[in-house]
């Protein structure tokens, strides 16, 4: 685009992972239109996923998970106008407002807002030392918070909660982790992993609670405790909220996109707004490996999946996204690894020894596999994810002999 300086070929909205990878494979495919990315954090961009885990533990300096140096958007000319948060779109001027009042237009648009954690909507919700886990200021915010604190409450045993238990527990913190179901993982994983991960948490101090439901937080001045609703009061120097995401689309969805639970898009990441993209966790799509159910992914790998499929619609090499949907999660020693969507199975099949805490467990629908759970089993995940992408049909007896490699039940072909 021609113009003033706060004119750019293309306006990236969000600065996390997506948001990044868009800029990076724009140049990557030589673009050599204008970029920027518009952060609501004063941040360059950086990884997500260690916050709850190495950065909130202390074993990795911010500088470790940034994605690039300052150096390397300033190469590339990639501008970064951070601190500020766009408010609203205007999709026929193709511009952009800020709560600063900016106005910044656009060739094409990407949106890669991610989402703000979900807080409790419940009296006491909002006290100081009621913690989300989003931001760096978050960590930063729990970190300080956890030096002092004698006993810390969890509320939600997902992906966020159970790591932040796990960092608690090996600093020594009293931990009491709150799930209002009856396990953990239960919107990610197949029971036998729940209740695996479940004993691992107990086994290392954690007061794990299931089917609990949290009626209030108490305190004055900060949070003191946790109050349930039969009447029980759990002590509480620190709260710690992981119990999802509020998808960030409201400008976009005023400005007329489709959505609701995030803003809809096609096979090409495109909204239903005129050279408007959206990317990952923000982005219900479409997924083959759902069986075409719309949903959101909340995962890295989608985040930067989506962007190369943007970057390349950029540059006049569209294709659809179609890439398996896969997933980690570190917590004690244990380095989880997932394939696919285990969403609807109907048959769970259990390879290797739970009690040797190396095994995987194949989720299959009608004979067909359609995702895998690999603790501290990386051949598995390598090759697990080859089965899961070529939708293998096999026996329950096939998958679950640990000495039978995953890879050698795949027609000559695919493998």
């Amino acid at each position: 685009m021609a113009g003033d300086a706060m004119d750019f070929d293309v306006v990236i909205v969000g600065a996390g992972h997506g948001g990044a990878q868009v800029a990076v494979m724009l140049r990557t495919q030589k673009f050599e239109g204008t970029i920027a990315i518009i952060g609501d954090e004063p941040e360059l961009p950086y990884e997500r996923p260690p916050l709850s885990k190495e950065y909130f533990a202390g074993e990795k300096e911010f500088e470790r998970i940034q994605l690039r140096p300052a150096k390397y958007w300033d190469e590339r000319g990639v501008a970064m106008l951070l601190g500020q948060r766009v408010v609203s779109v205007d999709p026929a001027a193709h511009k952009v407002t800020t709560d600063r009042g900016e106005t910044i237009g656009y060739g094409k648009l990407v949106w890669a807002t991610g989402g703000s954690p979900r807080m409790l909507p419940i009296p006491g919700g909002d006290l100081p030392g009621v913690q989300g886990v989003r931001t760096r200021a978050d960590a930063d915010a729990m970190k300080a918070a956890s030096e002092t604190a004698r006993q810390i409450v969890v509320i939600g045993g997902g992906y966020i909660g159970l790591e932040a238990a796990a960092v608690l527990r090996k600093a020594g913190k009293k931990v009491v982790l709150l799930e209002a179901l009856d396990r953990v993982l239960a919107r990610v994983a197949g029971t036998d992993l729940s209740r695996f991960y479940e004993r691992e948490h107990r086994e290392h101090g954690v007061d794990l609670r299931l089917g609990v439901s949290v009626e209030a937080l108490e305190g004055d001045a900060r949070v003191t405790g946790v109050r349930l609703a039969d009447g029980e009061l759990i002590p509480a120097d620190l709260v710690i909220v992981g119990i999802g995401i509020i998808p960030a689309v409201e400008p976009l969805i005023a400005a007329g996109a489709e959505g609701g639970n995030g803003v809809l898009v096609d096979r090409l990441c495109k909204t239903s707004l005129p050279d408007i993209y959206a990317i990952g966790d923000c982005a219900a799509h479409e997924n083959d490996y759902a069986e075409g159910v719309v949903i959101r992914l909340e995962s890295v790998q989608n985040a930067n999946d989506q962007a190369n499929v943007v970057a390349k619609g950029i540059v006049g090499d569209e294709a659809p996204y179609h890439a398996i949907p896969w997933f980690w999660s570190n917590q004690y020693d244990l380095k989880l690894q997932t394939a696919g969507l285990s969403t609807g199975h109907d048959r769970a099949v259990l390879r290797g020894d739970v009690a040797s805490r190396s095994f995987s467990i194949v989720y299959l629908k009608a004979g067909k596999v359609i995702a895998i759970d690999c603790v501290n089993a990386t051949k598995d995940y390598v090759q697990g994810r080859m089965i899961v992408t070529a939708g293998l049909v096999a026996t329950a007896e096939q998958l679950a002999d640990p000495e039978t490699p995953l890879k050698s039940l795949l027609p000559a072909a695919a493998a």
